[in-house]
């Protein structure tokens, strides 16, 4: 039985590294390329494996080499793949990923055959959802698919969590679905309309994102940590400082790592404390796949830094 369930994008990641980010028109040299599995979903349900938590994959590749490739490493991670199925018709989801010296990335999504999965997989996909303590979902996906599998965890009791990536423009129905909403700051701006480049702006949008449904949100701000609201408390987690190689997967690091630590019952501080290692982690090592953390890397990285000072903040949120 799954204890998280990742309803999501699967996808081959074709990147390649540069010194510096090109500009508009602009032809540079790259000095490095690597195609590896990727995809949001995908990530985040390997980054739960690794943890050590019972994972299942609803997704869709095509019927071609790289969805062979991303089926079998995710067999090889121990990841249930029962409901991830083929598009016949279709071929798989690709990343095409550049990324600079300093670890900054651009990142086009081509979905492929991850816009071929429907409703209807989720809904054949309803007992694992039904078992699962937590339900994990993106924006890589139709929403109508991201809107029937927070509904099918709803009527189950499962925990919904949702990481609003790529951002969209959602509805205040889908939010009130959401028991933890996990942007960026990105995506925490793109969902509220708000300035969300520092602590202060994502306490408020946070803020403005909880009055629209969201039962608690985290939205995370890279090397400035991350906020945690919900009704009773308003909590400031500091990053680690860490050399960084490459942002790719980071935050689906710390998303995975977050949903695993709640599946496993541990309280709020302590799933943020191990996300956070597991987002510096994810920085350090170049690639998607390769650069999720298992459970023991995590616990190694807590011990060499220290617990994770998560500091409450007041007042707490109306």
């Amino acid at each position: 039985m799954a204890e998280v369930v990742v309803v999501g994008s699967l996808s081959m990641d074709l990147t390649a590294s540069t010194a510096t980010l090109p500009s508009a028109g602009e032809t540079v040299i790259g000095s490095s390329f690597t195609m590896v599995p990727g995809g949001k979903g995908n990530n985040q349900a390997v980054t739960c494996a690794r943890q050590g938590v019972a994972t299942a994959m609803v997704g869709r590749v095509g019927s071609d080499a790289f969805g062979d490739a991303i089926r079998a490493q995710l067999v090889a991670e121990g990841v249930d793949v029962s409901h991830l199925t083929t598009d016949l018709n279709g071929a798989t989801g690709i990343a095409h990923i550049t990324v600079d010296s300093t670890g900054q990335n651009f990142i086009i999504i081509v979905p492929r055959s991850n816009h071929a999965l429907a409703v209807q997989h989720v809904g054949e996909a309803a007992g694992l959802i039904d078992d699962a303590t937590v339900l994990l979902v993106q924006l890589e996906v139709r929403l109508e698919v991201v809107r029937a599998a927070l509904e099918a965890a709803r009527r189950a009791g499962t925990t919904t969590m949702l990481n609003p990536a790529p951002a969209l423009e959602l509805d205040d129905e889908l939010l009130s679905k959401v028991d933890i909403c996990l942007p960026n700051e990105v995506e925490a701006a793109a969902l509220t309309h708000m300035r969300v480049d520092h602590v202060e702006g994502a306490i408020e949008a946070a803020r403005a994102l909880l009055s629209r449904g969201c039962g608690a949100v985290v939205v995370t701000l890279g090397s400035s940590g991350a906020v945690y609201l919900d009704s009773e408390r308003v909590l400031e987690v500091p990053a680690l400082s860490v050399p960084v190689v490459d942002t790719v997967a980071a935050g689906d690091a710390f998303c995975g790592a977050f949903a695993s630590a709640l599946a496993r019952g541990s309280d709020v501080e302590t799933g943020l404390a191990r996300a956070t290692a597991a987002g510096a982690l994810a920085v350090g090592v170049p690639g998607a796949t390769p650069s999720l953390p298992r459970a023991e890397a995590v616990d190694q990285m807590l011990s060499r830094f220290g617990p994770v000072k998560v500091r409450r903040l007041s007042p707490p949120v109306a």
